[in-house]
Order: C-alpha cells, then structure tokens, then sequence
C-alpha cells in the first residue's frame, strides 16, 4: 500500500514486546508501515511474554496501534481525518467497518478503534483519550508519551532514534 501523499517524513513501524519480562522494541520493515495486514502478520509471527504490538507513526501526522488479542487484531487510528489521504489509515477505518469521512467532517481530529487497547498495562481509555486529544502534540510525540507512560520508552526511543539516522 502507498500513501496518497507522500510529504514529508514516511512512516515507521516499531514492534514492542516483552522478552523475559523486559521491554524490546524493533523495527520492522519500511513496506509494513504501510500495510495493515502485514502488520498483523508480522505481530502474529512474534514471540513473548503475552504479545506484543505495533506503533505506526505516519509522516509524524497520525498514529496507528495494533494488537493481537485471542487471535483478533485490537486496531486504534489517532486521526479519522486522515484516512482521505493516507491509504494506511484508510485500512484501519475499513477494518472498524467506519466510513472514510466527509468533507464537512474533516475539522474535527477524532480517534477511531480500541481506546482501550492498553486497559492491561495500566493505561486506560480516558488516559488515552487525553494524550490524543492534545493537538498541540504531533503523533510521533503521542507515541513517545504512551510509550513512556507505558514504560517501555527506553528502548523504543532507541529504535526511533536509529530510524531518524537513516
């Protein structure tokens, strides 16, 4: 899948799981960023302590999560808006069976999915909702604060750092 714009940064993917009760963090390929069912596949595939997941962020626009939970893929889109010009985010919405939204739509910046994606590791719906909903914060910023609320923000910070190099 390719983005409909292709401004700015690209997307990234970062895998994160828990390896002996540690938190490891790593990249996966550039292609995957943009391709939801890879994602899954590529989550399904990898080992560890209770799964693992996936931060998207998207030309540090918007983010995606995805999670595997009893087989099912948990999926939360940071930005509705963004599915009318980025094919990722579109993927999402046509996996939550939601609508791609109008142009009367696009003014206001909405979350879609599982808010509740990381009930089991401390961080609740309202918390999200409060980290997305800070529109001063750009989505890669968001993906650093959930992952430092989180506690895993070592070693992602360390892969983001090494994606930024290349």
């Amino acid at each position: 899948m390719q983005a409909l714009q292709e401004d700015g940064p690209g997307a990234s993917a970062v895998l994160v799981y828990r390896d002996e009760g540690l938190w490891q963090a790593a990249p996966l390929p550039d292609v995957l960023a943009e391709d939801l069912d890879g994602l899954v596949e590529a989550l399904d595939a990898q080992p560890g302590d209770g799964g693992g997941f996936v931060l998207v962020d998207v030309a540090h626009e918007f983010f995606v999560v995805v999670r595997l939970a009893g087989g099912q893929a948990r999926v939360l889109l940071s930005d509705v808006t963004a599915a009318v010009a980025w094919d990722l985010a579109r993927d999402v919405l046509e996996a939550l069976d939601l609508d791609v939204p109008d142009d009367d739509e696009l003014e206001e910046v909405l979350p879609a999915g599982d808010l509740g994606i990381f009930d089991d590791l401390g961080l609740d719906e309202m918390e999200m909702g409060m980290v997305l909903s800070d529109l001063d914060l750009y989505a890669d910023e968001m993906l650093t604060a959930l992952s430092r609320r989180l506690g895993f923000a070592d070693a992602y910070e360390r892969v983001v750092a090494a994606l930024d190099r290349l």
